[in-house]
């Protein structure tokens, strides 16, 4: 979602309060907001599950329900009323309002007249429709154009939008294609009075679109109406639900609801921590990890923060003297060209500078941010992303709950900071979201101060080409997922704050695993 440095991808976009002199509606994707709040829980409308297993791979695909009926039916209501019922953290919503095919100057003065009918297949361009959709259901990240209703026509910026554990996807003509009809797993025909219908277009398009009554109309009888009859009403054979009245038809919501839940329950992926623990065991360390070399130094300041008597000034000052080592060991892994300069003394003297487009740093929240200030001291200007991933309390999954990274972070060098790594499935889910945007696998370079060998081998094994920099591995991982021998949680220790009893590293922090 657009907003800050350039285009900053976030869950949580800040609500844009400017308003235009012309009233303006915009496809808006239907996903907005990316959240709902029911009386159970808060519903992430736009947001990543984790889909992956300890190779990096998905495992399910997307349960996709296609919602389809004439213009003003009520779809989108039924839409949510089903994602509140459903009581599931990750759903998408998709309008076909986003995929209107922009219109030539001839159909732009067609449309400014009310005569071009945009309730007919070929309104739509169900090429990039599929395309999305497709990509959606296997876990993939996609841009979404934002339909303008005035102006008839996309905006210059497009949506980032993830797929989910649920995708409901809507629109007037979601039955009429063949490749589409392949993608649904669901489909719902949502059949509404004709003269229902009717009303709650006038309103809307003369409240939200700003045109007037008469043109409202006559497009109505000139295209809405007989392109209902002719293109939509047939499809609804193809349904394997009728919901007659809409979304008040709580009965018809019910069943539904009940029959997704026993889909999604046969799809169920859990992280599976055993898996992880146990894929790798007994392996040689890869030699995609660089470990600072263990000197009397590293090995002295390791001894005082890994000491709990330490106080936490102490474990700051040290802990950021490794930091600063980590950081320049890190950078030596980039790739460089020749570079001759001229001294003083007019003599040459043959260099190296970095050879790539940026450095852009990205810290795993919270204890990964502590990471920032010694990329900040050796890397003028460089640009900073943050994510935060969090574990489930019921499923112990890894769930990616904020996201900003800079614009055109694709053509980076990315150096992802995480303080601590025990299994590695946060850092395998962090790196797995450079992936959908773009940042090629081979210029992602892992820093951590402390790792145990659980999680560099799942990282390593899912994705071979990213490069693990860290200044010391820990053999053992505990029954509570705690490294051993271990810091404790560093972001406790770090920031001052207390970890429970019940404390562990997947959980207080990053948190990171």
């Amino acid at each position: 979602f657009g907003g800050g440095e350039g285009s900053l991808d976030r869950l949580l976009p800040s609500v844009s309060t400017g308003l235009s002199p012309r009233k303006r509606t915009t496809s808006q994707c239907k996903s907005e907001p990316p959240l709902l709040r029911t009386s159970k829980r808060t519903i992430y409308t736009a947001g990543r599950p984790p889909w992956y297993n300890e190779h990096g791979t998905q495992s399910k695909e997307a349960f996709v329900i296609g919602l389809c009926g004439g213009s003003a039916s009520g779809k989108t209501t039924v839409a949510r009323k089903i994602i509140e019922a459903l009581d599931v953290p990750w759903v998408v919503l998709l309008s076909m309002d986003s995929f209107y095919k922009v219109l030539s100057a001839e159909e732009q003065t067609l449309a400014a007249s009310n005569d071009y009918n945009f309730d007919h297949p070929d309104a739509f361009d169900f090429d990039l429709l599929t395309h999305t959709l497709r990509k959606l259901k296997q876990g993939k990240s996609v841009k979404i154009p934002v339909y303008d209703f005035t102006t008839h026509g996309r905006q210059k910026e497009w949506k980032t939008v993830y797929g989910a554990s649920v995708i409901i996807f809507e629109g007037i003509m979601a039955f009429t294609d063949k490749k589409l009809l392949q993608l649904l797993d669901m489909k719902i025909f949502v059949d509404t009075d004709s003269d229902i219908r009717l009303v709650r277009r006038l309103r809307r398009d003369i409240t939200d679109r700003g045109r007037d009554i008469e043109g409202v109309i006559k497009q109505y009888n000139k295209f809405v109406k007989p392109a209902f009859e002719q293109y939509i009403e047939p499809t609804m054979r193809l349904a394997d639900i009728v919901v007659p009245r809409g979304g008040g038809n709580m009965v018809a919501i019910d069943l539904i609801v009940q029959h997704v839940h026993s889909q999604l329950e046969e799809r169920k992926l859990r992280w599976d921590m055993a898996a992880l623990a146990s894929a790798h065991q007994a392996q040689p360390l890869p030699q995609t990890l660089s470990v600072l070399e263990s000197t009397p130094q590293v090995r002295g300041m390791h001894t005082i923060i890994r000491n709990k008597e330490t106080s936490r000034d102490e474990f700051i000052f040290y802990s950021k003297r490794l930091m600063r080592l980590l950081i320049e060991r890190a950078l030596s892994f980039l790739p460089s060209q020749v570079h001759i300069v001229q001294t003083p003394q007019g003599e040459d003297y043959e260099g190296k500078t970095f050879h790539g487009k940026r450095i852009t740093g990205v810290s795993i929240l919270r204890a990964g941010e502590t990471m920032e200030p010694a990329l900040r001291a050796v890397c003028k200007d460089v640009r900073i992303g943050k994510i935060l991933i969090q574990t489930n309390q019921d499923t112990g999954e890894p769930e990616l709950h904020y996201l900003r990274l800079p614009k055109d972070i694709s053509e980076d060098h990315v150096i992802l900071m995480d303080c601590t790594v025990s299994t590695g499935a946060a850092a395998m889910m962090a790196v797995r979201v450079l992936l959908d945007h773009d940042v090629q696998e081979d210029k992602i370079l892992l820093v951590s101060l402390l790792m145990a060998e659980m999680g560099v081998h799942s990282v390593a094994y899912a994705f071979p080409q990213v490069k693990i920099i860290t200044t010391a591995v820990d053999k053992k991982v505990n029954d509570l997922f705690h490294i051993i021998p271990g810091i404790g949680n560093f972001g406790d220790r770090y920031f001052g704050t207390d970890a429970p009893p019940d404390w562990s590293d997947e959980e207080m922090d990053e948190p990171s695993y």
